[in-house]
């Protein structure tokens, strides 16, 4: 069931997604060589207590972190690990907290130091796909028309767009309806409406967009082993897109 917000509700969310997007800058600033993904992680987890919120993840369907800290091929749910970061790794952080009440989410993926032309390009493209799908984003809108924009900008750019997992609904729940896919699905057509609250969040990879199951049970990962960014925001479906977790 899709779930209509509040003005006062959009209004908590707004504020838990500032400080979603403060917590994801500090994390944004320590990615480098040499940095373990667990110490990411513990990080995190002094942010959103720091801030008084809670971690979403923590605990969600299991999930041992905070954090979700994807490396290279993994694409997302990466567990935080004593994996150390080297240059030309890029790495994607998925973060959620919950504030007051609401949840709120995003993602985006890092360079650690100098990384190849290929990973450069990769995650701007995957990045200027997700500004694409919120400048859709509006009441009246078929969620189709968002996921259409997105698959052929990354197509375009000769990447694959991630098909077995999409962008959700959120609220007083992590997941909510409606699932939003990265690509044109006609067996899905939901209207956007005034007071939804959603995550969009494209992923792309540099070869295949086929994914398999990590061996944590958790990540997922590019079949081929190619490269994969992941950007997401939390938007608010009001007269025109309302980016929550803008940084």
């Amino acid at each position: 069931m899709i779930s209509i917000k509040t003005p006062e509700g959009i209004k908590i969310m707004s504020e838990g997604g500032k400080i979603l997007a403060k917590i994801m800058k500090e994390l944004g600033k320590m990615v480098r060589p040499g940095i373990t993904t667990k110490e990411l992680d513990r990080a995190a987890e002094a942010l959103i207590l720091k801030y008084g919120a809670k971690p979403s993840f923590k605990g969600h369907l299991g999930f041992p972190a905070c954090l979700c800290a994807s490396v290279n091929e993994e694409i997302v749910h990466g567990i935080p690990s004593d994996r150390i970061l080297k240059e030309g790794d890029i790495i994607s952080l998925d973060l959620g907290i919950l504030f007051e009440g609401f949840h709120t989410d995003m993602a985006s993926t890092f360079s650690v130091g100098k990384i190849s032309s290929e990973a450069k390009r990769l995650v701007k493209v995957t990045k200027k796909a997700l500004e694409i799908g919120i400048k859709k984003t509006k009441p009246g809108v078929n969620i189709n028309d968002i996921g259409e924009a997105i698959e052929k900008y990354i197509e375009n750019e000769g990447f694959g767009v991630v098909r077995e997992l999409c962008g959700h609904g959120i609220g007083r729940e992590l997941h909510e309806d409606p699932q939003i896919p990265n690509y044109k699905d006609k067996g899905r057509g939901e209207i956007l409406k005034e007071g939804m609250v959603i995550c969009l969040e494209p992923m792309a990879t540099a070869g295949d967009w086929r994914i398999k199951k990590a061996k944590d049970g958790y990540g997922f990962q590019t079949k081929d082993g190619s490269l994969s960014a992941h950007f997401e925001h939390t938007i608010a479906v009001i007269k025109r897109a309302k980016v929550l977790t803008k940084l």
